[in-house]
């Protein structure tokens, strides 16, 4: 018989997981739920109380199984001190320098968390990243924002 031992941490986050799946899911109850192609307001809860209960169930399922592998490596601090910041850096820049430059700089930003990325790469990912970002969500999906905001405007 093997040795099965109980990761707490990962058991207590899938059973969070499983408390919000649970709450999500008695909520939406009370609500239409509708179909597929027309969504009620009660859908969308539904669906991820559902993706929240399965993923819990996994989590617990597997902190309580043996895992026989190595334990978790060193921490990645640089690319936790630029890949999480990265976004709030968007959201905070994207309506006084719009669009364009937000998303431009929020992609060099996050370039820069790996070691292995050279600058001129950075750039050309940024440049291309910023031109499939507005092709796809302002000429794409004519979603109303500014390219360029007020901070740019001489």
């Amino acid at each position: 018989m093997k040795n099965i031992t109980v990761d707490w941490t990962d058991a207590m986050a899938g059973l969070i997981f499983i408390l919000f799946g649970l709450l999500f899911g008695v909520q939406s109850l009370g609500l239409e739920i509708g179909t597929a192609f027309r969504m009620g307001p009660g859908y969308f809860p539904l669906v991820l109380s559902g993706i929240l209960l399965v993923l819990g169930g996994l989590i617990v399922f597997s902190a309580i199984h043996d895992r026989g592998g190595e334990g978790v490596g060193k921490m990645a601090w640089r690319g936790l001190f630029f890949i999480l910041p990265a976004p709030i850096f968007f959201g905070l820049t994207v309506r006084g320098l719009g669009f364009v430059p937000a998303i431009f700089l929020t992609t060099l930003v996050a370039a820069l968390a790996s070691f292995k990325m050279r600058p001129l790469w950075a750039l050309v990912l940024a440049g291309a990243v910023t031109v499939f970002a507005t092709l796809v969500f302002s000429y794409g999906l004519g979603l109303p924002f500014r390219r360029f905001g007020p901070w740019l405007e001489f």
